[in-house]
């Protein structure tokens, strides 16, 4: 019994340690399945038939993390002139511009009054100012279909949003109200990433360019934690073998 005395503590520590090491490794392989879960639902849902987008009556109740790339469509009238850029650096677009340039977000009021903000499509640098693409400032009742996209703060480590020279890092429509002086109530809460419009004169904004990525490094790191637990488990046993032969 003196013996055992002399790994108690240590064999305590090794075994809380593991059970937070496998607790970790579970974890991840929660994670995992939920990962994967929301990968095989998106994928699934890209090219279904779009569905009218949610108006006032639905915002309440709306779980913007399901609802997030759900195909939809809406009609209404673009206010070209309020038109916000954000900051984008296009490295695999699928259309003729890529590289740095800004996503064009530009308010759309619908015939009953509310307020979506239309992320028509990626337009390169030297593009971004809108005299430069007039032709493409379409007027009259437009009809966008696209995919709903919850709000996205920018990152930490991202410049501030510049208001006053309209470039953005955020992408959050009450943000976009708010520098706009639009309603709040009358603003949806997810913006509508447009799909590509071929018949769009001179080609920009360039539709189509929504970045669906969702990395799964979850397996990985299970068996990292599950590593890290076998590899304490295997140092405690010499320990223990070690403390005990020369008692």
């Amino acid at each position: 019994m003196s013996k055992l005395r002399k790994i108690a503590l240590p064999g305590i520590a090794a075994l809380l340690g593991i059970a937070i090491l496998l607790g970790l490794g579970v974890w991840q392989l929660e994670r995992l399945q939920w990962k994967e879960a929301l990968i095989a639902r998106v994928t699934a849902r890209l090219d279904a038939p779009a569905i009218a987008a949610p108006g006032p009556s639905d915002w309440n109740r709306l779980d913007l993390n399901l609802a997030e790339y759900e195909p939809v469509v809406v009609t209404g009238r673009l206010a070209n002139d309020r038109e916000v850029h954000v900051v984008q650096a296009l490295t695999e677009p699928r259309g003729r511009y890529g590289g740095f340039g800004h996503f064009v977000m530009t308010p759309l009021t619908t015939p009953d009054g509310w307020i979506v903000y239309v992320n028509r499509g990626f337009v390169p640098e030297d593009r971004t100012d809108p005299a430069t693409r007039t032709a493409s400032q379409v007027d009259g009742v437009v009809t966008v279909t696209g995919l709903l996209r919850a709000p996205h703060d920018r990152s930490w480590f991202m410049p501030s949003d510049r208001v006053a020279g309209n470039e953005w890092f955020s992408r959050d429509p009450f943000v976009f109200a708010r520098a706009a002086g639009l309603p709040f109530a009358k603003v949806a809460p997810y913006i509508i990433d447009a799909r590509a419009d071929p018949s769009l004169p001179g080609g920009l904004p360039q539709g189509g360019e929504t970045i669906v990525d969702f990395p799964n490094n979850h397996l990985q790191y299970a068996l990292t934690w599950f590593g890290l637990a076998a590899g304490l488990a295997g140092v405690f046993a010499v320990f223990a073998w070690g403390r005990l032969k020369n008692a």
